[in-house]
C-alpha cells in the first residue's frame, strides 16, 4: 500500500474478530425472541436480519424489527441470554487472538475493544476471558453515541486513546458493518477477517483495504502497510 502513517491505535471487534461466535450471538437473539415474541410468525425473518446486521448495535437492529417497548423488551432478553450462554462456558477467544493484541500493545500500539453489545454484556464477555485488562479500554455504542456503520466508536477510540490523527488508527472486524465504520472514520487501515463467516469480496466491498484469514495475521499486515 506504500508508504503510511505509523498506525498508533488498532480498534478491535469482539464477537466474531478476538471472540469465536459459532452461532453465539444468533443463539442468543432465538432465547430472546421465544421469550419475548413466542411466536414464529416473523422469526426467521427476523434472524436473517440479526445474521445481515452482525456488528451493529444490538438495539438498533431490533428497532427495525418491532415497536420501541417490544425492542428494548427483546434487549433485555437478548442480554440475560448471552449472560447464560457465557454462564455456559460458550465464549472461547480466537486462537492465538490474546497472543496478539499483547504483540501489538508490545510494538508500542494502543489496542481498543469494540462491540455491539451493551456495557454489561461486553463487560461479561470480557470477564469470561480474563480480558479485562488485555486491551487499552472497551467500547459499547453507549459509550460513544451511535454504534456501527457510524464512526462514532472509531473515532471515540481515537480521542480516549490519544491517537494523533484518524490516519493512525486501523479498524479491524468481521462484518461489512466494521468495515464500513472504520472508512467513515477515515481509518489510515481498514481490515476484515474471515472469521466471522462473511466472505472477503463483502468486506472488500464494504471497503475493508484487505482481508486477512483471521486476527494473528494482523501484525504482520500492519508492518507491510507501513512500509
Amino acid at each position: 500500500m506504500g508508504t503510511a502513517s505509523r498506525i498508533e491505535l488498532v480498534v478491535l471487534d469482539l464477537a466474531g474478530t478476538t471472540v469465536v461466535d459459532d452461532g453465539l450471538v444468533e443463539e442468543a437473539f432465538v432465547r430472546a425472541w421465544d421469550r419475548v415474541r413466542a411466536t414464529e410468525e416473523g422469526k426467521d425473518a427476523a434472524i436473517d436480519w440479526v445474521r445481515q446486521t452482525m456488528g451493529q448495535s444490538k438495539i438498533e437492529v431490533f428497532r427495525h424489527l418491532v415497536d420501541e417497548e417490544t425492542a428494548q423488551a427483546l434487549r433485555a432478553a437478548f442480554e440475560e441470554a448471552l449472560d447464560e450462554l457465557v454462564a455456559e462456558g460458550r465464549v472461547t477467544a480466537i486462537p492465538g487472538a490474546e497472543e496478539t493484541v499483547r504483540r501489538l500493545r508490545a510494538a508500542g500500539r494502543s489496542v481498543v475493544f469494540t462491540t455491539g453489545f451493551s456495557r454489561a454484556t461486553a463487560d461479561a464477555v470480557l470477564a469470561s476471558l480474563g480480558w479485562q485488562e488485555l486491551a487499552e479500554l472497551s467500547l459499547t455504542p453507549a459509550d460513544a453515541g451511535r454504534g456501527r456503520p457510524a464512526p462514532d466508536l472509531n473515532l471515540t477510540a481515537l480521542l480516549r486513546a490519544g491517537a494523533s490523527s484518524v490516519s493512525a488508527i486501523a479498524v479491524v472486524g468481521d462484518t461489512e458493518s466494521d468495515a464500513e465504520s472504520g472508512v467513515r472514520a477515515g481509518a489510515g487501515y481498514v481490515a476484515g477477517v474471515l472469521t466471522g463467516g462473511r466472505e472477503a469480496e463483502r468486506l472488500l466491498a464494504a471497503g475493508a483495504h484487505e482481508v486477512l484469514a483471521d486476527v494473528t495475521a494482523l501484525p504482520a499486515a500492519l508492518e507491510r502497510h507501513e512500509r
